[in-house]
């Protein structure tokens, strides 16, 4: 029996298996199987409201989640999947409330990942799959980051290399009749108006007077305050700052190399200047940084530019919950 057949057999068996993704590496869980999803929850000590995404081998299997699907929704999925994109919509009755967090809507993507489309297809439905980590903390890249993270709480680890893109997918909410991108990714605003032949809205983004309709944004997931954060506390300098604030026992994070006037006794670690090379590095260097023994990690912040938007909310979010201490 090789890894796809046993990771099968697992899945059907109600266990949970961890599958690498070009995003993230995924938890994942039969998403028919409100028990074994529950197991999601229970390992990573998720909040029980917090909702899943379905991962799909293909753009066909769409119909069986999801009672709508608007026109917008197939032009994205054929544009982008496989790929870092989720798309919300309402759900279908019989997908379960525990993957949906309680609520008519339900997240679906299909990853772009040989090993995760090739479970996928054997399988033959979908599967749950939130980060393999711990509740807010970094998400895992390799299947190393899953094993220091999960260890025996997931019974198979399909090891598919590091992740491609390395951030999680952008999520974009079509259950409203207007598209909004509710989580930054890889795929941006404009790629997204590209194929839509309009701008999609961002989270929090509402009309003049119709408070309402913020009110009737999905929960998502990675859109807590904090979220993807280290245990060592972190934060976010400019970077005409960074220099002068690090002292020793601190670790930094910058786009550039270390200046010769840097305090003795700081670590520098330097990262890629473009975006999308930063945030493939972005949270492997987080965890080594995080497991270095430094007081604190300064971040350069990143620039206030479209192009970086996913990585700016997650360091933001990472810096909102850096340096609290696990409650599992």
């Amino acid at each position: 029996m090789n890894d796809i057949q046993r990771a099968v057999q697992l899945l059907r068996q109600g266990e949970l298996v961890a599958l690498p993704t070009e995003t993230v590496y995924g938890l994942g869980a039969d998403a028919l199987n409100p028990d074994a999803v529950a197991k999601i929850f229970a390992a990573k000590g998720r909040p029980s409201d917090h909702p899943l995404i379905v991962h799909l081998a293909d753009a066909s299997q769409i119909m069986t989640w999801a009672r709508e699907v608007p026109k917008d929704a197939i032009a994205l999925a054929r544009a982008f999947w496989p790929g870092p994109l989720t798309l919300i919509l309402k759900r279908d009755e019989s997908v379960p409330d525990l993957v949906t967090g309680g609520q008519d809507t339900v997240g679906l993507r299909v990853p772009n990942h040989p090993v995760a489309l090739e479970l996928l297809r054997a399988f033959g439905s979908g599967v749950a799959a939130p980060s393999a980590n711990r509740f807010g903390r970094i998400s895992p890249t390799t299947a190393a980051h899953v094993r220091q993270e999960l260890g025996e709480r997931v019974a198979l680890i399909l090891d598919g290399g590091a992740c491609a893109v390395g951030l999680e997918s952008t999520i974009v909410d079509l259950s409203r009749g207007v598209p909004f991108i509710l989580r930054p990714g890889a795929i941006g605003a404009d790629d997204i108006a590209r194929v839509l032949g309009r701008r999609p809205r961002l989270r929090g983004e509402v009309e003049a007077g119709n408070a309402a309709e913020e009110g009737a944004t999905p929960r998502v997931s990675g859109a807590l305050a904090a979220h993807y954060a280290p245990r060592t506390p972190l934060e976010l300098v400019a970077t005409d700052a960074l220099a002068a604030q690090a002292r020793p026992g601190d670790a930094v994070l910058a786009r550039c190399a270390a200046p010769a006037s840097l305090a003795e006794g700081v670590a520098w670690a330097q990262a890629p200047a473009d975006p999308a090379g930063y945030g493939h590095d972005l949270y492997a260097q987080l965890r080594r940084l995080d497991e270095s023994g430094a007081a604190r990690i300064l971040v350069e912040a990143p620039p206030a530019s479209p192009d970086w938007a996913a990585v700016a909310d997650r360091l933001g979010r990472a810096a909102v919950g850096s340096g609290e201490d696990d409650e599992t």
